[in-house]
């Protein structure tokens, strides 16, 4: 008797193997089609078969009984460090809460606030929580607010090599940076620019991006921080290296008040404008999170053909909205998705943008599960160039999540598509395959012991914020900056 549980996690079964579930999500030439009871096949790293019951030859089927199988979301802003956003939400504001560089921080001298190997593994951890929540490819994301001042290309090539140990799909590159914000000691926030120092981030990233063009599993990608660091020389440089590289450009901007006044400050207009006027709005570009886009911005966005990539949670957490998923997707603009934060749980930033747009729009009918269903797969795989990913249909990547529809804290399934997104979250999912691959299966993670993991994650996690009075303006204590949620209970209070 062949049992899933029987293959060996992180390897690819040989011959041909096919999952059966109650709920199939396949690509058709006619559209997407839901099929009950429904059989998917596999053989290496492809799908051969997508539909009812397969009368081939097998060498293992396997039923997943009350399930969905589904193609693998596409994070295309995928949170890969130890997620210091979280300090943020209820500690304000962030300029003194250690989220802005102060003067006295930048003049003793920047310094990285963790070693390489802290820095490989919590690329690791964080990749497998990525695939516990059935995300198979991924461009993951960190925060500079803790480094001396861009990625490093070392960190990177371990990135890479985890990213193959662990099985899942990545587009990846270093993030560099001319500039960034300084908090003066009379509550100014300046920029502060070094463009050499960024240049010489972009070099490093474009001999990384020629090193690991190729693989199977990783591919390139370019990675400005965000627009308000960088300068036009570096932006333009950084279009022109991925024409040569053929690799996405990911550029965070309309995110945020601090972005929208100093580009304003800079050049006069807001970043769409600004990149526009120099001809960069391209196809290439990735730009999460269009939270204060205007009008005229997203005007020009459609008119480029760039991806606007939609991280409805972390954007909540701030008090923003993306105004709206619906005028978006009727402008004709590509929306993909992305996590950008803790938990990574593709399935909790759908159900949490479909509230949203339905409260910006006021309106039930603005928006759908299918329509964020495909943002979070075949729309990001189009942003990426490739349309073997993001999908389930013979000749396809073999990249696949398997949700659990059976789970007890789920209400009963009416469709298997909204009762995922509204009635559950990432916790459902049961299995992640990538390249034909078992990635992830009940919670266990290839290559990688991730209750272990956890451990030591929240052990660097406390490392990190003994370190946050120095990098945070007046140098306060610890717990001025992160005061408890409610006062501490001393012995002598009962």
């Amino acid at each position: 008797m062949n049992r899933f549980s029987d293959i060996r996690l992180g390897t690819r079964p040989t011959g041909r193997w096919s999952l059966r579930a109650q709920w199939v999500l396949a690509d058709t030439s006619a559209g997407r089609r839901l099929i009950r009871d429904g059989e998917v096949v596999i053989e290496g790293d492809r799908v051969i078969h997508v539909g009812h019951r397969f009368e081939g030859e097998l060498a293992a089927r396997h039923d997943m009984g009350t399930a969905l199988i589904a193609p693998g979301f596409v994070d295309l802003d995928a949170l890969s460090d130890l997620d210091t956003t979280l300090l943020a939400f209820d500690n304000w504001p962030g300029e003194r809460k250690g989220r802005v560089w102060p003067r006295s921080y930048v003049d003793r001298g920047p310094y990285e606030m963790y070693s390489a190997e802290e820095l490989a593994f919590q690329k690791r951890f964080a990749f497998g929580q990525l695939l516990l929540n059935g995300i198979t490819s991924a461009a993951p994301i960190a925060s500079l607010f803790y480094r001396e001042w861009g990625e490093t290309t070392a960190e990177f090539d371990a990135a890479a090599e985890a990213a193959q140990q662990l099985g899942l799909r990545v587009w990846l590159g270093p993030a560099y940076r001319s500039g960034g914000m300084v908090l003066e000691p009379d509550g100014r926030m300046v920029p502060e620019f070094d463009e050499a120092r960024g240049l010489d981030g972009l070099d490093r990233a474009i001999v990384f991006a020629g090193k690991w063009q190729g693989n199977d599993l990783v591919s390139s990608m370019l990675a400005p921080d965000r627009v308000e660091t960088c300068t036009e020389t570096l932006l333009r440089r950084t279009m022109d290296a991925a024409e040569e590289l053929n690799c996405p450009v990911r550029l965070h901007m309309a995110q945020g008040k601090m972005e929208r006044d100093t580009v304003a400050a800079l050049h006069g207009k807001t970043a769409p404008e600004w990149l526009d006027g120099m001809g960069l709005l391209t196809p290439r570009l990735l730009a999460p999170h269009a939270t204060v886009a205007t009008g005229d911005d997203l005007r020009r966005y459609a008119a480029g053909g760039v991806t606007v990539v939609h991280c409805p949670l972390v954007a909540a957490r701030h008090g923003g909205v993306l105004r709206s998923f619906a005028t978006l997707r009727d402008m004709g603009l590509r929306i993909a998705m992305g996590t950008d934060t803790a938990p990574p749980d593709m399935v909790l930033n759908m159900a949490v943008g479909m509230m949203l747009c339905r409260v910006a729009e006021g309106d039930i009918a603005a928006c759908t599960s299918p329509d964020f269903m495909d943002a979070a797969t075949i729309s990001g795989a189009q942003a990426l160039g490739r349309d073997d990913i993001g999908v389930l249909r013979a000749g396809g990547k073999a990249d696949i999540a398997v949700f659990d529809l059976g789970d007890a804290a789920m209400a009963p399934t009416i469709d298997p598509i909204q009762t995922l997104i509204l009635g559950a979250t990432g916790r459902v999912t049961r299995a992640t395959i990538v390249d034909g691959r078992l990635s992830m299966r009940d919670g266990e993670v290839a290559g990688i012991d991730m209750a272990g993991a956890r451990a030591q994650a929240q052990a660097q996690f406390e490392g990190l914020l003994t370190r946050y009075p120095e990098r945070t303006a007046g140098h306060p204590a610890l717990e001025t900056i992160f005061p408890p949620a409610y006062p501490l209970m001393d012995g002598r209070q009962t």
